[in-house]
């Protein structure tokens, strides 16, 4: 017999499944620049922050901002000089792309992510011993665990001189350029296919992106316009697969890829950042931080995220992308994640008056659940009104959170941002509701 932990917990699995499936994903043409568009008002949106948000968008030395709803353009805005024609580089935002096709090699049995990354570049790729080498893995490359020392004078630098044994591979967290870089050599030499040309035939072509991988200096750095990278954001929130093309089919590897790849830094997956765990840790430091990545941000959102502000947000709960390229914000806001939350704060202004509704699993009617995402209360319509009920909060581990009786709304004001469980008992029936909270 399953424990009820066990039921909840599959529960909300199979909710998160059912919501995203809900609303089909529109698809721009992959040649043109026809894409279809949702005004912020039809989606009941205060259009009326929406110029401060570009205001301090524009403050912040941002050169492109859109926000895309299930795939179509909601908002999109350029700075200055700059236009939907213009290019700018992802910088650490396209290790995600990276993070993908090392996924699609995988799939095409090109490379395993639990052999040594000896076996791809030869021994000698570190001025580590031949057994401390033989240990690291691209899965640590992949969720930057791979030991080496990320405090030599360039962590840039790809020499072996550069790579030098710090911990046994798995035991250390640290954003490292260097050995996430040399990823691209190790798929080069088992594909048999130079980087850029694997990467245009099985992922920028086969979703309409446009852009080049480009060496400045040690690093490999991705340049496109701000369409392209709301593309790949699209075909995140699509799981993958675009128009019905599977670009990549290992759901395992994608589940993977935006999960904990390590118990070290919880926000950190395959090359991808995540929001809503229980603590995170940033570049250039081994803190761990208490609390979610991104508090003001939807605790289910997963981002690549760049120096200077470059971003890729996808919210699987809400259908959102959420793009930002641009310059520096200020010097105040060197941390990606900081600056990634103080747009967030002023997005949630315009993502006020959402009046979605929560979808129940068995797809009764018994209930209205609204709004969702909630701000202060989720109000509850009971259609049978002869019959009372109970209501009870519980968050994504089964935990309680609040209780209501035979009331119209559940008070959710004190209650952090993220994705809940909304369960009603009525008549000895339980219903059950996937939702969530934002500010």
């Amino acid at each position: 017999m399953k424990s009820s932990k066990t039921i909840i917990l599959t529960l909300i699995l199979f909710g998160a499944s059912f919501s995203c499936k809900a609303q089909q994903i529109y698809f721009p043409p992959l040649a043109g620049n026809q894409w279809e568009t949702i005004s912020p008002a039809s989606l009941g949106w205060c259009t009326d922050k929406i110029d401060t948000l570009y205001n301090f968008l524009d403050s912040r030395n941002t050169k492109a901002f859109m926000v895309l709803k299930d795939g179509k353009i909601v908002m999109e805005k350029y700075f200055g000089t700059f236009t939907s024609d213009s290019l700018w580089y992802w910088a650490s935002a396209g290790k995600t792309l990276t993070g993908m096709l090392t996924g699609i090699a995988q799939q095409e049995g090109y490379l395993s992510i639990d052999k040594s990354v000896s076996a791809y570049l030869g021994q000698g790729w570190t001025s580590c011993t031949t057994d401390k080498e033989q240990l690291i893995t691209v899965r640590n490359q992949l969720a930057m665990t791979t030991g080496l020392d990320d405090a030599v004078p360039d962590q840039d630098c790809t020499t072996p001189a550069c790579l030098q044994y710090l911990a046994d591979a798995g035991t250390r967290w640290a954003y490292h350029n260097a050995s996430y870089t040399i990823l691209d050599q190790v798929i080069t030499n088992a594909t048999g296919i130079n980087f850029n040309t694997y990467f245009i035939s099985r992922i920028r072509n086969k979703t309409g992106m446009t852009g080049l991988w480009i060496n400045l200096d040690y690093n490999h750095i991705y340049f496109s316009n701000a369409r392209s990278m709301a593309r790949f954001g699209v075909l995140l929130l699509a799981n993958g697969i675009w128009n019905g093309i599977s670009v990549i089919q290992d759901a395992d590897y994608l589940q993977a890829m935006t999960n904990s790849s390590q118990s070290l830094n919880k926000s950190y997956g395959y090359l991808t950042w995540l929001n809503g765990k229980e603590s995170y840790m940033i570049p250039q430091t081994q803190f761990v931080f208490p609390g979610s990545l991104c508090p003001a941000a939807p605790a289910d959102m997963y981002a690549a995220l760049g120096k200077n502000g470059q971003l890729i947000n996808v919210v699987p709960s809400q259908g959102l992308v959420i793009i930002r390229m641009g310059n520096a914000p200020d010097n105040q806001f060197e941390i990606m994640n900081a600056f990634n939350n103080l747009i967030w704060q002023q997005l949630n202004k315009v993502i006020c008056n959402t009046v979605g509704t929560a979808e129940p699993l068995d797809k009764s009617n018994a209930f209205t659940i609204y709004p969702i995402p909630a701000n202060t209360e989720i109000n509850i319509i009971n259609r049978n009104a002869s019959k009372g009920f109970k209501a009870f909060l519980v968050d994504v581990s089964g935990h309680l959170i609040t209780i209501a009786r035979d009331s119209k709304n559940l008070n959710v004001s004190g209650i952090a941002p993220g994705a809940y469980i909304l369960n009603i008992i009525q008549d000895g029936k339980r219903f059950i509701y996937p939702v969530s909270i934002a500010r």
